[in-house]
């Protein structure tokens, strides 16, 4: 039995000429919480598709616990439970007409949990689904897909939409269940702040490119801020020579000083890049995963 749960090899979308996912491919083991992370059209929707095998790839391959996605997805699909971007339920029914639809068809049906998280919640049972708040159809999928017990839980921008308290208790439930039963998650998302206290591996997409693909520590260790004024008589190119041995993502100016994003930040890097640079380094500031994500996506003006 495999231990990687998703697998993509040179997954490629293509949409006539355009490519909305450009050949990615990454592994997601089982119990880790992999965040894809992509500005509004990178391909996150599209490669979500592929993975649940709605959509076949123009090229490569999506994989559930060694299954194809597309050509096995009944048997692919028995362990994973999906929140999609938009909830799927049909608008005139109820939680509980859904509830015991999903029951009859759900091998692992968690019945008193699934009545559980509405209650926490406060997701009313007997309210037409077109009827409930935004964030109570979210939350309402979310219940769904936990109940069937999945090994696997993708969602699709799960928070896109929600206020602050609805946010903060999709996660609290979700942190919840993978404290009690280790499910391996794969979601996108717009919310950065939210998704780092909880993901242990991230991927940023960007027009359809995998830009990075490592665990979050990792990526914060070597990501970081260096602001820096330059002594009289230092020529630019100079600065710049020096700066090559710390992976430059993005600069920007603060006030006097000028600072970069580098991706590649060590002491032995840093203390070249001070001596051949000859600069005053004022500060070195660690990033949060957004600070990154809009270094590598964004346009990165400089300063907090």
């Amino acid at each position: 039995m495999t231990d990687t749960a998703v697998r993509m090899e040179k997954l490629t979308v293509r949409y006539g000429r355009l490519a909305a996912v450009a050949g990615v491919s990454l592994e997601v083991p089982k119990g880790c919480v992999y965040a894809l992370l992509g500005r509004n059209g990178s391909g996150k929707s599209s490669t979500v598709r592929c993975l649940i095998g709605q959509q076949k790839p123009t090229a490569g391959m999506a994989e559930l616990y060694g299954l194809d996605a597309w050509a096995n997805r009944r048997r692919a699909m028995v362990r994973v439970g999906v929140v999609p971007e938009d909830p799927d339920v049909p608008p005139e029914t109820t939680a509980e007409r859904v509830e015991r639809f999903m029951a009859r068809v759900t091998p692992r049906w968690d019945r008193v949990g699934f009545f559980s998280r509405l209650e926490g919640f406060g997701v009313p049972r007997s309210q037409r689904f077109d009827r409930l708040s935004k964030g109570q159809q979210r939350q309402l999928a979310l219940a769904l897909a936990l109940a069937s017990s999945p090994d696997l839980l993708i969602l699709d921008d799960p928070t896109l939409g929600l206020d602050a308290v609805a946010r903060r208790e999709l996660y609290e439930e979700l942190v919840g269940d993978l404290a009690d039963r280790e499910t391996t998650v794969f979601l996108t998302t717009h919310d950065l702040a939210g998704v780092e206290g909880i993901a242990d591996r991230v991927g940023v997409l960007k027009d359809g490119s995998l830009l990075v693909d490592e665990p979050v520590l990792a990526l914060r260790a070597r990501f970081c801020r260096v602001m820096w004024t330059t002594e009289d008589g230092i020529s630019s190119e100079r600065v710049e020579s020096g700066l090559k041995h710390l992976g430059v993502v993005a600069t920007g100016t603060m006030g006097q000083a000028s600072e970069a994003v580098v991706s590649d930040f060590s002491e032995m890097n840093f203390d070249r890049f001070r001596q051949e640079a000859s600069v005053d380094v004022h500060r070195v500031d660690s990033l949060s995963l957004e600070e990154i994500f809009v270094a590598l996506c964004g346009n990165y003006r400089g300063g907090r």
